[in-house]
């Protein structure tokens, strides 16, 4: 029997891309209400100093506590390599995950895939944190990395596809068509927008890993194993923007594909 605990999960991310997060911890978690804000004065993070990405998450991790979230998922990879652990050990009640440990741990089931791909913003990359956690686990991986920033200002804009989009990231991953890896992790949680363009642009041959998936599946559990899973009348979910409301309402409607109430400017 799990105790009823119906305060909401808060999410949080620099901007909209968080919202496949969003998604996939709705389809992992039905019974759960979600809070998720999104920074969208200061997106992108992936340009930003880890300095100032710190500062950034600690306040919105502040502010998703001030709502009474139970738990917090950094739904931003830039956000997870510089300050997740700066998070955790400011909150040490307060169950927070990134979206960065639960893929790697997945990969490091499967010896079969020996080459792996990651493009991600440039701090993700730069900070090798996919890098050091997969040679953790497995010190033969044969790993690559590209930092792709034009992606986010893409997705943001709403192109998932057409020519623009199509010309990034034949900019971007001409290398990896070249010589492609068994599996490419998506480090950025904006990227699985572009996730088929991606992989019409690899030939199909390519396992393509979504951050968000694993990480709505590791919250389930997180959940589970502390008796925090809801079992009562579930909130409705809400929306936090630091920037204007209607645009990241009609991005959402994009990202999730159905109506999106409850946008509130914070």
């Amino acid at each position: 029997m799990f105790s009823l605990n119906k305060n909401p999960v808060g999410i949080f991310d620099s901007g909209v891309g968080g919202l496949t997060v969003f998604d996939e911890v709705k389809k992992a978690l039905p019974n759960e209400s979600v809070f998720y804000l999104g920074d969208t004065a200061r997106v992108p993070y992936g340009s930003k100093s880890v300095d100032v990405v710190k500062h950034y998450s600690l306040a919105n991790v502040n502010l998703l506590m001030a709502l009474g979230v139970k738990a917090v998922v950094v739904a931003c990879n830039t956000a997870s390599a510089a300050a997740l652990s700066f998070l955790q050990e400011r909150f040490p009640h307060l169950n927070i995950i990134g979206v960065i440990e639960p893929v790697v741990e997945y990969l490091l089931t499967r010896p079969e895939l020996k080459r792996i791909g990651i493009i991600g913003t440039n701090t993700t990359i730069l900070s090798g944190a996919y890098q050091k956690a997969l040679i953790r686990g497995n010190k033969d991986l044969d790993i690559s990395a590209k930092a792709c920033p034009l992606f986010v200002h893409l997705v943001e804009e709403g192109l998932f596809k057409g020519e623009i989009t199509e010309k990034a990231i034949e900019m971007y991953l001409s290398g990896m068509k070249k010589n492609p890896p068994d599996a490419l992790v998506l480090g950025c949680t904006h990227y699985p927008m572009l996730r088929n363009v991606i992989s019409d642009f690899l030939g199909g041959k390519v396992e393509i890993l979504d951050t968000a998936f694993y990480t709505a599946k590791k919250l389930a559990g997180i959940l589970s194993e502390n008796h925090m899973l809801n079992c009562g009348s579930i909130e409705n979910d809400r929306f936090f923007v630091t920037d204007d409301p209607n645009s990241f309402k009609a991005t959402a409607e994009l990202f999730l594909g159905y109506k999106v109430g409850n946008v509130f400017h914070i």
